[in-house]
């Protein structure tokens, strides 16, 4: 700490830095810093690039050293320091590092289970059931629209139909079931799931990425992640739903084409918080696809 009440100032052999950046300072500057300013004094051949600098320096070097060190490292360097900002970056290296993806079981990493329910045993039992939890909240909205009542039994029967399509596919848990085939999950087999962009865009702009298997506090925030329907569900989808209904005279309602739209990824996108735009899509159903059959015309007799 430097205080304008000290008389002496450094020998001449002696550089005087801030420690903040690294300025260096002359006489005159020397004598006009506030009381309290942190300095550092550097013999000859010494340098001094600023505490941000060094700190990094310090953080970079850990690596290694290994990544139980490394992470302590990057702790002690987060709780030392005063910036805000350089404390979020290091926490976010830090939770990406700080993780134990590769275990499975529960009794392999009991920190990832805090508040999860005994039953499940392993990771990827939970997340299956985190995503068929937000299926089954799909076709609970499905089954709840309100339709006129002259067609409730027909939309009622089209409803159990889609129910009991999506239990023999088990809700589609295996989109977030890493441990399933590659062809039916939406992360890698290490359990990195990627953003897929807007509804109106083929690609996230931002590259998000997250690993929910990784550790508790990234199990947690994927719950803020989004399945997204691209053709809207409540404004668009059972809308045309119940309209097909109601105009059927007698054609066949194509239910596998409604089905894809609500509950499989030919219509959902899964999306980061960020990335989940809220405003109406402004997105139609097909009107060729809403009728498997049409009714054959009468003959006169």
């Amino acid at each position: 700490m430097y205080s304008s009440l000290d008389s002496r100032l450094p020998p001449k052999t002696t550089r005087v830095c801030l420690y903040e950046d690294g300025t260096e300072l002359s006489d005159e500057y020397l004598m006009s810093l506030a009381d309290h300013t942190e300095l550092v004094l550097l013999s000859p051949g010494q340098t001094w690039a600023g505490r941000i600098v060094t700190d990094f320096h310090r953080f970079l070097n850990a690596i290694y050293m290994g990544q139980p060190e490394f992470i302590e490292a990057a702790r002690k360097i987060q709780s030392d320091g005063q910036d805000p900002q350089m404390r979020k970056i290091i926490q976010d290296i830090v939770q990406n590092l700080d993780d134990n993806a590769e275990a499975e079981e529960r009794d392999d990493d009991e920190a990832w289970f805090q508040g999860v329910e005994k039953r499940f045993k392993n990771k990827s039992s939970y997340m299956r059931e985190s995503c068929k939890r937000r299926i089954r909240s799909y076709i609970t909205e499905v089954q709840n629209f309100n339709v006129d009542r002259a067609v409730k039994d027909e939309y009622e029967e089209l409803v159990q139909t889609m129910h009991n399509a999506l239990s023999a596919v088990d809700f589609n848990g295996s989109y977030f079931d890493r441990s399933e085939v590659e062809a039916t999950r939406l992360c890698t087999a290490h359990g990195w799931f990627s953003c897929q962009g807007a509804f109106d865009q083929s690609d996230c702009l931002s590259n998000h990425s997250i690993n929910p298997y990784s550790n508790q506090e990234s199990r947690i925030l994927f719950s803020s992640w989004n399945l997204d329907h691209v053709i809207e569900k409540k404004r668009t989808i059972l809308p045309c739903l119940n309209e097909a209904v109601n105009k059927s005279k007698g054609r066949q309602i194509n239910w596998k084409y409604f089905f894809d739209l609500l509950f499989t990824t030919k219509n959902l996108k899964l999306v980061s918080i960020v990335c989940h735009k809220k405003t109406a899509h402004k997105l139609e159903c097909d009107e060729d696809m809403v009728y498997t059959e049409v009714p054959a015309k009468r003959l006169k007799t």
